[in-house]
């Protein structure tokens, strides 16, 4: 009874429910279509505008994963940076004779770094125009977003996640900001969005219990390989199962080809691989290439591969776990690689059960905080 007690149950919930929560910001974002809209003429974004992604932690790793995504739709002047870096180093993001959007990704609005940041780039940019996109509507960030240069995106409350680990906020946050960018075709959307859901849904449905199976493999380290966009949700995934395991299992994430260059040195027998394939087949190419040359050197204690579009197959590889997100691929569907981070999630929360941990509130040691806080902000 008691160790029933001590797992809670909003990590999971807040997993499941990222389907639900991507169909509820669609609603939102086009239910506001008109005053974004205007937003956009009135502060003159274009596709020409200087955009700056930031955020801290995982909030940042949106900024990193959508580099890949905003040349696609024609924004090609775009910047991603975390908070964490623009506090000491401002003078990188921002200079006085710059125009700027700076896009402020956050799941509390509350975070030292972040609230700094929208002051600094106030303080040493020509003209800033900021868009808030968060779950917290009671958060500093979103209190403050009541100026004319000012956009909040404003995700659905069940977003602002209650366990320590951000899953719902984060993706559903990564999907807003497509969303936004996608304004003008908004109601074309939706077929997509319905797509993700179902093929999400799936996943879940499908593989949870399989992924609970090798989270109980006794794995020290864990590695998460992914391409362009991919690597990018590698990063966050890297982190959902590093921090919901207290750091017990250390993580890395990187590319396939990078991966190559110095840090395969970090594969021994006590390591997860964990490929995140992409339905391009010119990139997967590559992608094939390193996960042969592992098995021909190296000894793990397990691989998992997901992909989406056609179903990975690797001659002479088996493959522990084999997934598909089924009918999304990165031809049809801008929003194709959210559901990838499915697997961090998933294993990162079946891990920490099977370690004796809360997955809600696994830092048993206390270093690491739902809310980052006791960051001093230095103006001199």
């Amino acid at each position: 009874m008691t160790a029933t007690l001590n797992i809670g149950t909003h990590t999971i919930a807040e997993i499941e429910q990222q389907p639900r929560m991507w169909m509820k910001e669609y609603d939102s974002i086009l239910s506001n279509k008109e005053k974004i809209e205007k937003f956009m003429i009135t502060n003159n974004i274009s596709k020409h505008s200087t955009i700056i992604l930031t955020g801290a932690g995982t909030s940042a790793f949106i900024g990193n994963a959508l580099l890949y995504i905003m040349p696609l739709y024609g924004y090609s002047n775009c910047i991603a940076m975390s908070t964490t870096d623009i506090i000491t180093h401002p003078d990188a993001a921002f200079q006085k004779d710059k125009e700027i959007v700076l896009v402020s990704f956050a799941r509390s609005g509350n975070s030292p770094e972040s609230l700094a940041t929208v002051e600094l780039a106030e303080r040493l940019c020509k003209k800033v125009t900021n868009i808030i996109v968060t779950c917290n509507e009671n958060g500093q960030l979103a209190k403050n977003a009541n100026d004319s240069n000012s956009l909040l995106l404003l995700l659905p409350p069940e977003t602002n996640d209650k366990s320590l680990a951000m899953t719902s906020s984060f993706t559903t946050m990564l999907l807003s900001f497509i969303l936004y960018i996608n304004i003008n075709d908004i109601s074309e959307e939706k077929s997509k969005i319905d797509s993700i859901n179902k093929s999400s849904e799936a996943f879940i449905q499908n593989y949870k219990h399989l992924i609970k199976q090798i989270a109980t493999l006794n794995f020290k380290r864990a590695v998460f390989l992914g391409s362009g966009e991919l690597k990018g949700i590698a990063e966050e995934c890297h982190l959902k199962l590093q921090e919901l395991t207290d750091g017990q299992v250390i993580c890395k994430h990187d590319s396939f080809l990078g991966f190559r260059h110095g840090p395969k040195a970090v594969i021994d027998k006590d390591t997860l691989l964990i490929y995140l394939f992409s339905s391009n087949e010119h990139i997967r190419k590559y992608e094939v290439d390193l996960v042969k040359q592992i098995n021909q050197n190296n000894n793990v204690i397990a691989q998992i591969g997901i992909s989406s579009g056609n179903k990975i197959n690797i001659d002479g590889v088996k493959l522990d776990l084999n997934l598909n997100l089924d009918n999304i691929s990165q031809s049809t569907n801008a929003y194709y690689f959210i559901p990838y981070v499915l697997i961090g999630q998933l294993l990162g929360y079946y891990k920490s059960i099977s370690m004796g941990l809360n997955p809600d509130s696994p830092s048993v040691s206390g270093n690491i905080a739902r809310v980052v806080e006791g960051v001093t902000i230095y103006n001199d």
